[in-house]
């Protein structure tokens, strides 16, 4: 396919069929798979996630890329849908439970595909993507550099870098360096949906006053409270007082949620 890439859409076309290699190693696909593409551009991972049986179901919103992409593979067992995979629901795809992702993702929706999957239902049980490599890194992070990105995604799944990429390995070149991450969705969720409610409206509050210490945070959503009290309900949660959002682990923030009213 000889389509200019446009820059609005965040497209680097991967090219690297080594790279394509190593993410279908990682994706541990089988024929009884059904696996949701996102941005499959020109087509070269798409070639082989077709080559592994599974069912695949491609979403693309430039129509260029989605009329050459329909034309290359008419013939073949693939869905392609012409369409902004944030405005799409899976239900919408016909995706089941369980079903698996596979992506060079375009680093311009990456925080908002994440919050989007793991928020809706079917949920993936899989999720093997290309993303910029200090993402990856935030993603992983353990405390101390926790942000809500890593809180949000290690609540849902075990995040993992399987390997990094080098920027030639897409044309053009982008700007970042790149890395492939593996996201293995958690089968029981650590709280009740009451709880994660709550454990997210926590989150987002002390997280929006980074580097502020919990106990003036958490006042924001606790005004009947006095700092007398929010101090010894975070000491009753294992957590000090004087501790900022970035150092808490998720064990943390799962037990402060449990001890907060």
């Amino acid at each position: 396919m000889n389509v200019l890439p446009k820059k609005s859409l965040g497209q680097n076309f991967l090219v690297n069929q080594g790279v394509v290699g190593k993410i279908i190693s990682a994706s541990e696909l089988t024929s009884q798979d059904t696996v949701l593409e996102v941005g499959p551009g020109t087509g070269n991972l798409t070639r082989a996630l077709i080559a592994s049986g599974a069912r695949i179901v491609a979403v693309e919103k430039d129509r260029r890329l989605f009329e050459d992409l329909s034309a290359e593979f008419s013939a073949v067992q693939i869905e392609i849908i012409q369409g902004d995979i944030l405005k799409i629901k899976p239900t919408d795809l016909g995706l089941p439970d369980g079903y698996k992702i596979v992506a060079n993702l375009p680093y311009n929706i990456t925080s908002h595909f994440l919050k989007k999957i793991f928020e809706e239902t079917p949920k993936p049980s899989l999720a093997v993507l290309m993303v910029q490599k200090e993402v990856a890194r935030r993603i992983v992070s353990s405390p101390s550099e926790m942000s809500l990105l890593a809180l949000s995604v290690q609540y849902f799944a075990y995040p993992k870098i399987v390997f990094q990429v080098s920027r030639g390995s897409f044309r053009p070149e982008p700007d970042v360096d790149s890395a492939v991450i593996k996201l293995s969705t958690k089968k029981i969720l650590p709280l009740s949906e009451e709880d994660r409610v709550k454990f997210f409206r926590l989150a987002r509050t002390a997280f929006g006053g980074k580097r502020k210490q919990l106990i003036n945070t958490l006042g924001n959503i606790y005004k009947n409270k006095t700092k007398n009290e929010l101090s010894g309900i975070l000491s009753k949660a294992g957590v000090a007082p004087k501790a900022r959002p970035e150092t808490l682990s998720l064990d943390d923030w799962l037990n402060l949620t449990k001890a907060m009213p």
